[in-house]
C-alpha cells in the first residue's frame, strides 16, 4: 500500500478502504462469513483478480480473516475480525448518506 503523505488520519483510512470495492466487501461481511463466490455474486462486475487483491489487502490489515476448511474441494470463508467490526458505524454512516443522496436525487437538487 502507498504511504500516508499528509499524516492525516482520514488519509490513513482512505489508504485502507479507498477504491470501489473494499467498503462494499466489508458491508457484505457485516451479516456474517461469506465464501469467495458468494461475494463475487454480490458484486458481479468485479474481476476475480480485483476481488482477490482487495480481500488480501483487508486480510493483511487485520480487518477480515480467511478460514480454509480441510475439505475436498477446499472451502474458504471470509469474515470480519473483531477489528473489522469497528467499521460497522462507518458503513452505517455511508449507508445513511447513500440513502440521503438517493432521496435527494429523486426530488432533484435543492437550492
Amino acid at each position: 500500500m502507498k504511504d500516508n503523505v499528509s499524516g492525516c488520519p482520514v488519509e490513513e483510512a482512505m489508504r485502507l478502504l479507498g477504491g470501489r470495492w473494499r467498503l462494499l466487501l466489508v458491508w457484505f461481511l457485516l451479516d456474517g462469513p461469506k465464501r469467495f463466490n458468494e461475494l463475487r455474486r454480490h458484486l458481479p462486475t468485479i474481476s476475480q483478480r480485483m476481488l482477490t487483491l482487495d480481500l488480501r489487502a483487508l486480510e493483511q490489515s487485520g480487518m477480515i480473516s480467511r478460514t480454509v476448511y480441510p475439505e475436498v474441494p477446499p472451502r474458504v470463508e471470509y469474515a470480519l475480525t473483531e477489528e473489522g467490526q469497528r467499521l460497522r458505524p462507518l458503513v452505517g454512516a455511508f449507508q445513511d448518506f447513500g440513502m440521503w443522496l438517493k432521496e435527494r436525487g429523486a426530488s432533484g437538487p435543492q437550492s
